[in-house]
């Protein structure tokens, strides 16, 4: 009896998919370049930023400040702090996806120096904000102006490249109906947010989770994966894992990782139902005007106003209107009456109720929740 051979083996392995929702011990550099390459969806990095204290500071009653003094934060000199700058920005590079963004939290003391390196690996700025502290530490010494802001920088992995995610109109929500803007007013971590142990502070730079919140939930969707090189105590997991993300941690410090485990194991997790933000209407199913007419919500020869009821047109069949001057599209009649050379036709025709006229976008909105 002839005995079959043994399946030759393929040549190529597959690549393991990376287990997310964790804290790993150890250098980023090494664990980002274990990853597949464009694994990551979103890289948020709050590196060393290289103080470059010398000497105490103290307040006028001559207390002793908590500065941030660690190991962690000192090199050699610039050049050090630019070689590591490009590393770790390399190997997150690597792993983000062709539409993925990283964001990098600095001070003045490095911040500059990380943009440049951003730039000259082909990173694509997309924005600078700035984290304006409404409680900053006094500037004791009164010798400069009071440190009173960070600086983030948003970029995309390519210029040119796929569309990143940005949750504009969730933003807009965020800040009361208004466009959000690029300064941000927003408290640093104290009270119970604040990791302490036996009474002090269990890391002198924890980010608090409002700012975070905003980060995440303006650039990534729900079950979108975020990778964070210094992870600290765990503020972006913490954050990410209460917005329905997943999420991957990494630290040198053991004592740190294990306050960060600690913290986000600690936090159930919300409802995915509950997760839903509000999408750009560019990111809504396209709802032609005719289905508003086909659905029954206007009918033929139901007259549209402007909102200033100096222009008027009916409702045809087919979805057209037809005004004194012009027939067509709810955008071409509307621009043709106004003399301009484009309109927003949902924006600009309002139908009556009563007395009072509304936006026909209010029918649309109505068609697109039927259909979600």
């Amino acid at each position: 009896m002839a005995t079959r051979k043994p399946a030759k083996a393929s040549s190529k392995a597959a690549t393991p998919t990376p287990k997310w929702d964790r804290v790993v011990t150890g250098n980023c550099v090494s664990v980002m370049n274990s990853l597949p390459a464009g694994s990551v969806d979103m890289v948020f990095a709050d590196p060393p930023y290289n103080l470059q204290l010398s000497n105490e500071l103290r307040r006028p009653n001559n207390s002793v400040v908590d500065a941030v003094d660690a190991k962690w934060d000192q090199f050699d000199d610039f050049q050090a702090y630019d070689d590591f700058t490009k590393e770790w920005l390399t190997a997150a590079r690597r792993v983000l996806s062709p539409k993925g963004t990283l964001w990098v939290i600095g001070s003045y003391h490095n911040i500059f120096r990380v943009g440049a390196t951003l730039q000259d690996l082909g990173f694509w700025i997309l924005n600078d904000v700035t984290w304006r502290k409404s409680n900053p530490m006094p500037n004791f010494r009164g010798r400069r102006f009071t440190n009173a802001h960070e600086t983030l920088i948003w970029c995309a992995r390519d210029k040119g490249g796929k569309p990143h995610t940005f949750n504009h109109a969730a933003m807009k929500a965020v800040n009361g109906d208004l466009q959000m803007r690029s300064d941000w007013l927003l408290p640093v971590c104290n009270g119970n947010e604040r990791l302490k142990e036996n009474g002090e502070k269990a890391h002198p730079t924890q980010k608090p989770e409002s700012l975070l919140h905003r980060v995440i939930l303006s650039s990534t969707n729900t079950g979108d994966v975020i990778l964070d090189p210094f992870f600290g105590t765990g503020t972006t997991g913490a954050v990410a894992k209460r917005l329905g993300r997943h999420w991957l941690g990494i630290d040198k410090s053991k004592k740190y990782t294990a306050l960060a485990r600690k913290r986000i194991d600690a936090i159930v997790p919300t409802n995915d139902a509950d997760l839903e933000v509000t999408l750009s209407k560019r990111d809504q199913p396209r709802v032609p005007f005719g289905r508003v007419v086909e659905e029954g919500l206007l009918a033929p020869g139901d007259m549209l106003y402007d909102h200033s009821r100096r222009h008027s047109a009916k409702v045809r069949p087919d979805g057209t209107l037809v005004s004194a001057d012009a027939s067509g599209s709810i955008h071409h009649v509307g621009a043709q009456v106004q003399g301009a050379a484009a309109c927003n036709g949902w924006a600009f025709w309002c139908f009556e109720v009563g007395d009072v006229l509304v936006p026909i976008d209010s029918l649309r909105d109505r068609l697109r929740a039927g259909l979600h």
